[in-house]
């Protein structure tokens, strides 16, 4: 696994409050929430390296 790297970010309450509940409805943490969002952007818009992170997983649950 690709070590990670740490850093703050500051953000709004109104905003983290949006990201502690979309998190929750994704079963994700925040942080992982974060990610998840970061991850998907760069891949959409090209950012991303092939290879350079995994497809991001869409916190669902296979029924």
């Amino acid at each position: 696994m690709a070590q990670k790297k740490t850093f703050v970010l500051r953000v709004d309450e109104d905003m983290y409050k949006a990201l502690e509940k979309w998190a929750a409805d994704e079963f994700r943490s925040v942080n992982g929430q974060i990610e998840w969002i970061l991850s998907r952007q760069l891949q959409e818009a090209g950012r991303l390296k092939k290879g350079a992170a995994k497809k991001p997983d869409t916190g669902k649950k296979d029924s």
